[in-house]
């Protein structure tokens, strides 16, 4: 049963890692990889070198960083809220709600801040309306950091408590009973066994956030990336994409890819030790 799933990571993830051998050439797609030439370390020279990608760069860290920090702690939140419903019918409707957004694609995602937030959008048309200043909020790049962690927030955060819910319905209801009867409260009891019984599954989400802290949204940024400009918005796959792919420079946007995996696996590496460290089991026990 498992075969169709292995061959399809098999085909989709470790088949295209023999493409990277193109990031120490100088690849032309009309000869293929065995004809290009070997020009070694050529393009991470050309890459470190070049100051659009040390913006990326920047821009990749930060927006991750304001992410994980505005981010991460709302699905764990939505997950306390939604068990500390009562109503059965109450909680799979809200459950479906914020579940729902997850399923529109980004396109869609961005048309509606673009309809809320835009210049011609809910909010300008209210603020002329009452003769206050307009403010397009989707072409400010000062605020474009708060603007897409506030996307990711609306369409993922909903999905992102699915773990969350089934670590809270593994905590043995015997606990609350317990501690209830010892004339603890409801916050003695989410601090010593609420979030205590999530605490393993916090540090495992924790260190797969961080080994993917360089990965923020490809598609995101591609939609947004004309209306707040290229110093705002490229990001390491936009890079990628458009100093590598868009120009036919296949072996520059692999070498920029290879890079952005390799620092994703020792953020991956160092978050797990650090989460053995403070005696979790992060993805592998030690």
């Amino acid at each position: 049963m498992t075969v169709p799933t292995v061959a399809l990571l098999v085909v989709f993830n470790y088949v295209p890692l023999f493409g990277l051998v193109t990031a120490f050439q100088s690849y032309d797609p009309l000869v293929g990889v065995g004809q290009s030439e070997w020009v070694g370390l050529y393009q991470f020279q050309r890459l470190f070198n070049d100051p659009l990608f040390w913006g990326a760069v920047g821009n990749t860290l930060y927006l991750s960083f304001v992410q994980l920090v505005l981010f991460f702690p709302i699905p764990i939140a939505l997950a306390l809220l939604l068990d500390s419903v009562l109503s059965e019918r109450v909680r799979t409707f809200v459950q479906s709600v914020v579940y729902l957004p997850h399923f529109f694609s980004w396109v869609l995602t961005i048309t509606i801040f673009q309809q809320m937030l835009g210049g011609a959008g809910a909010l300008n048309q209210f603020l002329r309306t009452n003769d206050l200043a307009t403010w397009d909020v989707m072409t400010e790049p000062g605020t474009f950091a708060l603007l897409v962690t506030s996307q990711v927030i609306w369409k993922e955060a909903g999905w992102g408590i699915i773990v969350f819910l089934a670590a809270l319905a593994a905590i043995n209801t015997d606990l609350y009973e317990a501690a209830a009867a010892d004339g603890a409260g409801w916050w003695r009891r989410m601090w010593h066994i609420t979030l205590p019984g999530l605490r393993a599954v916090i540090v495992l989400m924790l260190v797969l956030r961080l080994g993917n802290a360089l990965t923020v949204g490809f598609e995101q940024f591609l939609v947004q990336r004309e209306a707040v400009g290229h110093e705002t918005a490229d990001v390491l796959d936009t890079f990628a994409f458009y100093y590598g792919i868009a120009t036919g420079d296949y072996s520059y946007g692999a070498a920029a890819g290879l890079f952005k995996s390799v620092i994703s696996l020792l953020l991956l590496w160092g978050a797990n030790k650090l989460a053995h460290a403070f005696g979790g089991d992060g993805l592998y026990r030690r």
